[in-house]
């Protein structure tokens, strides 16, 4: 049971963090990470950032749609293929994209600083296991597992 109050323990922590970035910074840690991502591969494709992001693509259909409400993000359509769409971030996104203070990937980088190299690839490997294990084989929702 100890492990399984550590896990309900982060899962609130990073709840608990992601309310505070979202009234400091105006997104929460999801979006964060989708602001960030689009800033890493600008014109990415809504379904290639959902599998970055390890999401089924309708629950990254809303992140995208308060994104843009929020003008962070901007929908171009694709040059090479009009039915697709890409994404690109607005200088408000631009700013999101920079700061750092008071975000979840701060605080990882705070510990993964002090942390060995072996631990983080355990660590990891434990968390997609478990993360496989919830899905269940029949998940339809299931991605890939992250491009490290």
């Amino acid at each position: 049971m100890s492990f399984l109050r550590v896990l309900w323990g982060l899962n609130h922590a990073l709840d608990r963090r992601s309310k505070a970035m979202d009234r400091t910074l105006g997104v929460t840690g999801p979006q964060r990470l989708a602001v960030r991502l689009v800033g890493l591969v600008p014109g990415i494709h809504p379904s290639e950032l959902a599998e970055l992001l390890c999401m089924h693509p309708s629950t990254l259909t809303g992140i995208v749609q308060r994104l843009v409400d929020a003008g962070f993000l901007v929908r171009e359509a694709d040059p090479d293929d009009g039915r697709r769409i890409r994404l690109t971030l607005t200088t408000a996104g631009e700013a999101v994209d920079r700061a750092t203070e008071g975000t979840v990937e701060a605080a990882v980088r705070t510990v993964l600083g002090s942390t060995g190299a072996e631990e983080v690839v355990n660590a990891s490997a434990l968390l997609h296991a478990i993360r496989r294990e919830l899905e269940g084989p029949d998940d339809r929702t299931r991605m890939s597992e992250p491009k490290t």
